[in-house]
């Protein structure tokens, strides 16, 4: 007769990633990527942007040397609205945008070792 150890689960020894989630709770997209994360063992840490609104400093630091315009949500009313597709603000308006109207954020943002993933992105998330 076999013996069996009941209720021993393998445990790995690597640590789990950390990662800074910014997102806003009821937002589908965030909710996928949410799920798709912890499944793959990240220890997030949450942001509600609509709560916890980034400030300009905060963004810009954010978005560093990055294409500012990949931070805009194209699906909100207000980039529709204004056309930014045709004619984008310039970054400083963008900027200033995004921290007033916190929807106009692309969500999720996940900054986890110095990279940043923009949306559910799965190759980008298993890339960090």
């Amino acid at each position: 007769m076999a013996t069996r150890k009941a209720g021993v689960a393998k445990r790995s020894l690597k640590p789990a990633k950390k990662a800074e989630f910014l997102h806003k709770p009821n937002c589908t997209t965030c909710r996928k990527a949410r799920g798709f994360m912890e499944k793959r063992g990240f220890q997030l840490y949450f942001r509600d942007l609509a709560k916890q609104r980034l400030s300009p400093a905060e963004l810009e630091e954010l978005i560093g040397n990055r294409d500012y315009k990949e931070f805009l949500n194209s699906r909100n009313k207000l980039y529709r609205k204004k056309k930014m597709k045709l004619r984008p603000p310039s970054r400083r308006e963008a900027i200033r945008m995004m921290a007033k109207e916190p929807n106009l954020i692309r969500r999720p943002v996940v900054v986890a070792g110095g990279r940043i993933v923009l949306g559910f992105d799965k190759d980008g998330i298993a890339r960090l």
